[in-house]
Parts: C-alpha cells; sequence; structure tokens
C-alpha cells in the first residue's frame, strides 16, 4: 500500500486547488457597484468623458501621423466606449436591485409602522368615545348645586317643622 500524500485524504469533501479560491462579502462588490453607478451619474463624470472623447478625437486627427493612437473611424474609441459600457450596464443594474431591495424593505417597515398607528389611533378613538359616554353620565356642576340646594331645603324645612314641633310642645 503506497503512503498517503496528503494527510486530509480521510476528510470527505476536501478537493485539492492550485489557486486560493477568493472569499468576497456579498455587500463588498455590490458597494463597489453602487458607488461606480453613483459616481456614473454625476455631471462630473460626462464632463470628464467629454473631455476624453474630445481630446482623442483632436489628437487622433490633428497629430502627426506617427503618434496618433488611430485614424478616422476610431474603431478602438468605440471600443473603448464599447466596453465601458458592457461593464457599467450590469454595475448599475446590480445597484438598482439592491436600491430595490432596500426600498422593499423600508416599504415594508412603514406597512408595519402605518398598521401599528392605525390600531393604535382605533384604540384611542375608542377610549375618547368611552370617555365622552362616561362625561356625559356624569353630573354636571349645575345639576349638583341644584341637589345640594333641594338637600338643603330639606333640611331647612325639617328644622323649621321641627322647631315648629318644639315651640308648640313648650306652648
Amino acid at each position: 500500500m503506497p503512503p498517503a500524500r496528503d494527510p486530509r485524504l480521510n476528510t470527505p469533501g476536501r478537493e485539492r486547488r492550485w489557486l486560493p479560491r477568493p472569499k468576497w462579502s456579498a455587500d463588498t462588490f455590490g458597494d463597489f457597484a453602487e458607488a461606480f453607478a453613483r459616481f456614473m451619474g454625476t455631471a462630473g463624470f460626462i464632463m470628464w468623458m467629454t473631455i476624453f472623447i474630445v481630446a482623442w478625437f483632436l489628437w487622433n486627427s490633428f497629430a502627426p501621423e506617427g503618434i496618433r493612437a488611430e485614424g478616422f473611424p476610431f474603431v478602438f474609441l468605440t471600443l473603448l466606449l464599447s466596453l465601458q459600457a458592457s461593464y457599467a450596464a450590469p454595475l448599475i443594474l446590480l445597484a438598482q436591485n439592491r436600491q430595490e431591495a432596500r426600498d422593499r424593505v423600508s416599504l415594508e417597515t412603514d406597512r408595519q409602522v402605518a398598521a401599528q398607528s392605525r390600531a393604535d389611533m382605533d384604540f384611542l378613538a375608542r377610549e375618547i368615545a368611552s370617555l365622552r359616554m362616561r362625561i356625559n353620565d356624569m353630573p354636571t356642576r349645575d345639576f349638583i348645586r341644584g341637589e345640594l340646594r333641594d338637600l338643603l331645603d330639606d333640611l331647612n324645612r325639617e328644622e323649621a317643622s321641627e322647631q315648629a314641633r318644639e315651640r308648640r310642645r313648650d306652648r
């Protein structure tokens, strides 16, 4: 039996790689895509791109033949712009997808907050209605004063009648 070359042969699922596998966070590339899309959406990017294309056009039109990068149809410039567009489009779409995911989470949170607010408002409306009903059942100040006056009148009448009885007895 030949000796084992790799001591990890007894570990299932191991495969040998000649190059290490890079491990990137999913957010790292997404953050790059968003920064790139944000930069491409600025006036600065448009200005620098316009300056580059005009400079390319002027250099390759008026520079001496020996130092020009290319001739009139500007095929290499077209290739560069196509290459830039082919990378820009997926990066912009990735940034839009990430923004859509954030918007979806934000919308769901807003819905939950709105539902909770609605439940709170309904509860408070019921409580206010209950308090109004209780207040309507409560005696008013004028009612209490009237009742106290009636009691006072009754007490005065009783006292007057008792005094009258005492006077009759004393006689």
